[in-house]
């Protein structure tokens, strides 16, 4: 038994600042010869049954990748969590799969294992990838009912998804590969990880 990936949708997440990147738009770097995003969207591709992206600038360039593009509707560059709810709101499945547009070597099957919880626990509303015990909260798959109690959040003024999911019943889903969840901050460690990769 399985979630149809017809059931499942994914969001890039790309709407930051970049700040320690010198402000540039992070997703639109490229990482061997093509941008972070773009990398995104390839491992993506083949584990859900449709993906879009969340941007807040450069929206034509993103519009190229043959995908939708959704915007925060929180001011101010609000954090990933703005993206979350920007692609709930736009969701029509019943699951939503987030990743960012920094990490280019994150699982390929970062989707089939985050799945398996909900099959055993239907009262589950979130599942989060683990490393070395340590949450990766911009990696996680979740019920589309969670909308409302995000938009709540929000609207107090949190910002820190794994403080919001911390509210609702979720599992921590274990990967032993770290690596693949490296991120890049900035130009250096952009050029690091092409070495390594």
């Amino acid at each position: 038994m399985s979630i149809s990936l017809d059931d499942i949708t994914a969001v890039i997440l790309a709407g930051g600042m970049g700040s320690r990147m010198g402000g540039i738009d992070k997703g639109l770097r490229n990482f061997k010869q093509a941008p972070l995003a773009l990398h995104a969207l390839m491992r993506l591709s083949s584990q859900v049954g449709s993906t879009m992206i969340n941007a807040n600038r450069n929206i034509g360039v993103y519009e190229g990748f043959g995908i939708p593009v959704i915007c925060d509707q929180q001011a101010d560059f609000a954090g990933p969590l703005a993206g979350m709810q920007a692609a709930l709101n736009e969701a029509t499945v019943p699951f939503l799969v987030t990743v960012p547009c920094d990490v280019p070597l994150f699982p390929l099957d970062l989707v089939a294992r985050l799945s398996e919880p909900f099959l055993k626990d239907p009262t589950l509303m979130l599942t989060v990838a683990a490393t070395g015990g340590r949450h990766q909260p911009v990696f996680c798959m979740m019920r589309s009912e969670v909308l409302p109690g995000m938009e709540e959040f929000l609207r107090k003024g949190g910002r820190k998804i794994d403080a919001w999911y911390s509210n609702i019943p979720h599992a921590a889903v274990d990967f032993e590969d770290e690596a693949a969840f490296h991120n890049v901050n900035t130009l250096e460690e952009l050029r690091a990880l092409e070495q390594k990769a």
